[in-house]
């Protein structure tokens, strides 16, 4: 997917990072934090094996050998003190950015999440705020064992004071990050695994949409498909599939979890009168429940049918062996979308 695909604007000016060949999504990453922490001396990076190493996925790589160990370095196995730690630090005017290393490794730190760093500003009626991002790659396709795969991102979406975003590909995981760094909220950033390899041709620095807002990353008329993280690729799949049968479909990535962008959705399931939304995690009480009822509430008398759900199934992620049978794919896109009686449209 090329840079003009996803709507990426250059910001004026070449920053230090400048670079014409193509970037992973792990590289722009790396990209966001390096320029954060250069922009202010607030930024400090910490986590599992985040410092020598450079994270599992290499994306905090050289970040400890320029700035130091007092400003990057690896914490104790402990996600809760991770995250507690976080929470003093921001209260006393610092922007910590921690790693939570994979996506079910953050489950020890969930009562600091869900009670403290959502909590705090309406706890002290606004005088506190939690400047913090947790980063947690997250979600499965790259054959992880058990607590190495999951999708959680509802856990988080469901619990207000949070601004959950995920991004799809390296121009947006790079603006996303340092808009989360510079926001005065808390932010849990969620990175799927799956495209931290993915590679487009960028140059940065770079600023795309607000990271509160949808996209369209594909026109279409006859239905629209809603994504986010590793499933807008799936999406784009079955939209350029359709495409060959005479299917005109619109993919729209979501990008933000929470808060969720009623605006883009509605204008496009408006323009189509259909939609579907894919994601990894299990289907019941999924994230996709919830975007399925605000489009219907929001929509109803523009549907013509109802809003279908493609996703995960209600299964413990699987082993390596047998993940490719549990993820979305383009096929099972399709097959859903077959279900509905397009001649009484």
């Amino acid at each position: 997917m090329t840079a003009a695909a996803i709507g990426t604007t250059v910001a004026a000016g070449a920053g230090p990072e400048t670079s014409a060949a193509p970037l992973t999504m792990a590289g722009a990453l790396g990209a966001a934090l390096r320029e954060a922490m250069a922009a202010d001396d607030r930024v400090v990076v910490y986590g599992e094996d985040v410092g020598p190493l450079g994270g599992v996925f290499r994306v905090t790589d050289g970040l400890q050998a320029q700035f130091g160990d007092e400003r990057v370095w690896d914490s104790p196995l402990a996600e809760s003190g991770i995250v507690g730690t976080a929470i003093g630090m921001a209260m006393y005017g610092m922007r910590p950015v921690v790693e939570m290393q994979f996506d079910a490794f953050s489950y020890p730190a969930f009562e600091q999440i869900v009670s403290h760093v959502a909590k705090m500003r309406n706890r002290t009626k606004g005088r506190v705020s939690l400047p913090m991002v947790i980063r947690i790659p997250c979600a499965g396709d790259i054959g992880g064992v058990e607590h190495h795969s999951d999708s959680s991102e509802a856990y988080w979406a469901a619990t207000p004071g949070l601004t959950v975003v995920m991004p799809s590909n390296p121009a947006d995981a790079y603006s996303m990050l340092r808009e989360a760094i510079e926001s005065d909220d808390p932010v849990v950033f969620m990175e799927p695994k799956s495209r931290y390899w993915a590679k487009t041709p960028l140059a940065l620095p770079v600023q795309t949409a607000p990271m509160n807002r949808a996209q369209v990353v594909r026109e279409g008329t006859d239905v629209t498909l809603l994504a986010y993280g590793p499933t807008v690729r799936t999406a784009l799949e079955a939209a350029e599939a359709g495409s060959a049968e005479g299917l005109s479909v619109e993919v729209i990535d979501l990008r933000s979890l929470s808060p969720f962008d009623d605006e883009t959705v509605s204008a496009s399931v408006r323009k189509t009168s259909r939609a579907a939304v894919i994601h990894e995690a299990a289907q019941f009480g999924g994230y996709g429940a919830e975007v399925a009822a605000r489009v219907t509430e929001r929509n109803f008398f523009h549907l013509a049918a109802p809003v279908l759900r493609v996703t995960g199934f209600d299964i413990p992620y699987p082993s390596p062996k047998l993940e490719e049978h549990h993820l979305p794919t383009a096929d099972r896109v399709l097959a859903a979308l077959a279900t509905w009686e397009w001649d009484h449209a």
